[in-house]
């Protein structure tokens, strides 16, 4: 039984904003607000699974020094709307991005994008659109190489039958997503099936890279990884062309988690090139 995502969005009670699309579903704004408003804000976009609830952990530090910190759940997770675990195009994942963009743009005239795992790839998408929008990046757990055995090679019959219920029904949720170390096992709101056409929008591989950045760009990595190596990071970082880019290794962080202190790099960049 699916849980009622419309009555979740309904009860929650702290700080949000919800984005009409122009297909007329609700995306949900998560916000972390400074004690006094500020013209600088920061999206966080999460990566696959997870939606922007667990990033509180990020939200609320960059907060408390004068940021305003907004988490976007992607359509089809987290209190979004729309089909768990699928978008149905890569056009209207661009929309998605460009609207809810737009929306923080009328609010805060300087927008920086933070991207976790898959949400760098995501707010490498949305630079490929929107870049005129966005004032800076931050890309976090990103690399074009993984690990090998990281995760399990499917059996051809597997592929068959994905192939098979995708192409009969394209919205229906039929790849497993599991790796060993995940998080949000016990989180109601985390997604562990995904459509293939969502997989084929969202391929690390096939991204392009915007010709020219002429904002400041951050790649953090954590020390830890268990998805990407050090150096895999250190490639993704060589391949984006900008003469303004920091690389950082993120001390005693995984892929997804981040201990106490493993910020302090990045809050220092962050505060030394976008001043309040």
């Amino acid at each position: 039984m699916g849980i009622d995502i419309v009555k979740l969005r309904e009860d929650f009670k702290g700080p949000h904003y919800l984005v009409s699309t122009s297909d007329g579903k609700k995306l949900f704004l998560r916000v972390w607000e400074p004690e006094n408003p500020s013209k600088i804000a920061i999206l966080i976009l999460h990566g696959i699974t997870a939606y922007s609830g667990p990033y509180e952990t990020l939200g609320v530090p960059l907060s408390k020094i004068g940021y305003t910190v907004y988490g976007l759940d992607l359509r089809g997770h987290g209190l979004s709307d729309g089909i768990r675990g699928d978008y149905p195009s890569n056009d209207r994942l661009v929309k998605d991005l460009g609207e809810s963009i737009l929306f923080l743009k009328e609010k805060h005239p300087t927008l920086i994008l933070l991207g976790h795992s898959l949400g760098a790839l995501t707010a490498l998408i949305a630079s490929n659109f929107y870049l005129r929008e966005i004032s800076g990046l931050i890309l976090l757990s990103a690399a074009r190489e993984v690990r090998p055995g990281v995760y399990n090679k499917m059996s051809i019959s597997t592929k068959l039958k994905i192939l098979l219920s995708s192409i009969i029904k394209p919205s229906k949720p039929v790849i497993s997503y599991y790796r060993n170390g995940m998080t949000g096992l016990n989180d109601p709101l985390y997604n562990f099936k995904y459509t293939l056409r969502f997989m084929k929008i969202l391929n690390a591989k096939k991204l392009n890279i915007p010709d020219k950045f002429e904002i400041p760009i951050a790649l953090g990595i954590g020390e830890h990884d268990e998805i990407f190596t050090i150096e895999s990071g250190r490639s993704f970082f060589d391949e984006i062309p900008s003469e303004n880019k920091r690389f950082i290794v993120l001390p005693g962080a995984k892929h997804a988690e981040f201990p106490e202190g493993s910020w302090k790099e990045l809050i220092n960049w962050l505060s030394s090139t976008f001043k309040l």
